[in-house]
């Protein structure tokens, strides 16, 4: 059968590698098998893949509802498809720094399907961090401090009026924008540490893009507990580096895994197309 040609190659730090399948035609039992390594841990990564637009939206619908994209801009003939670029003139790449997609949405994103389509020629890795490792990692005490509590997240000093995007070349150039979205959306709160929908596994849900602070912390409090949480979650034996190639496709979870797109290609172009898929209410 089509499943015996199937070959899973973990990764170090996080994620497997899958290749043996078309994703663009995929059997049931593949699809299984797909959903199994994905919820299990938590970024599943294709070589070789040959994906039209109506491929990867067909494939993403597999998972769930797609989410349009708020603030980055969209593919012109599909709007379910955001544009992740960087030009030759641009200074600032998308998604440089450590952070997980939507954690500001009240039912944040389930994950996101990114695929190569225009590629420097070399750099512009994205290194991928284990919130599930990360977890396991901490120190008892850490585990019991964590328990019960909920951090607020928020969209606006990323994405709003005055915020981080606003400051940089990336809304000039088209490539972010609708701040006054980003300014209505209300803070949000979430577990620090939530059990998956799909595993079941405990992982840590705060990142440094969005999460703003601990709810019921003083600032000095709030900043020592996630300085400790975010260093556990960058630990090197919890991260893998993945160099893009043509035909590379990128399925992360955005509830047990943190990304970062390196910014290292200045004066060339990369492209990449991305899906977000809905997901659910988070629960401790």
């Amino acid at each position: 059968t089509a499943m015996t040609q199937m070959a899973v190659m973990p990764r170090e730090g996080v994620g497997v590698e899958i290749s043996g399948v078309d994703i663009g035609a995929m059997t049931e039992a593949e699809e299984t098998r797909v959903r199994e390594l994905f919820a299990e841990h938590g970024v599943v990564f294709f070589r070789g893949q040959n994906l039209s637009e109506d491929n990867h939206i067909a494939f993403a619908r597999r998972f769930g509802d797609i989410n349009i994209n708020r603030f980055f801009a969209a593919h012109p003939d599909y709007p379910e498809i955001a544009l992740v670029q960087k030009d030759v003139a641009d200074k600032e790449n998308i998604g440089g720094g450590w952070h997980t997609d939507h954690s500001y949405d009240l039912e944040p994103a389930l994950g996101s399907v990114l695929v190569a389509r225009e590629l420097p020629s070399s750099g512009g890795d994205t290194r991928f961090a284990s919130m599930y490792a990360a977890y396991e990692s901490l120190p008892d005490e850490v585990k019991a401090e964590v328990e019960g509590l909920y951090a607020i997240h928020s969209a606006k000093h990323i994405y709003g009026k005055d915020a981080y995007y606003k400051q940089t070349d990336a809304t000039g150039s088209g490539r972010v924008g609708n701040a006054d979205a980003a300014d209505e959306l209300q803070d949000v709160r979430h577990p620090v540490v939530i059990t998956h929908p799909l595993s079941g596994k405990k992982a840590i849900y705060v990142n440094p893009a969005f999460t703003l602070r601990i709810d019921g912390y003083d600032k000095a409090a709030s900043d020592q507990l996630l300085e400790t949480l975010y260093l556990a979650a960058i630990d090197p034996a919890h991260v893998t580096q993945f160099s893009w190639e043509p035909g590379s496709v990128a399925f992360w979870d955005n509830r047990s895994t943190w990304h970062w797109a390196l910014n290292d290609y200045h004066g060339q172009r990369r492209v990449m197309h991305r899906i977000t898929i809905e997901g659910c209410p988070l629960h401790a």
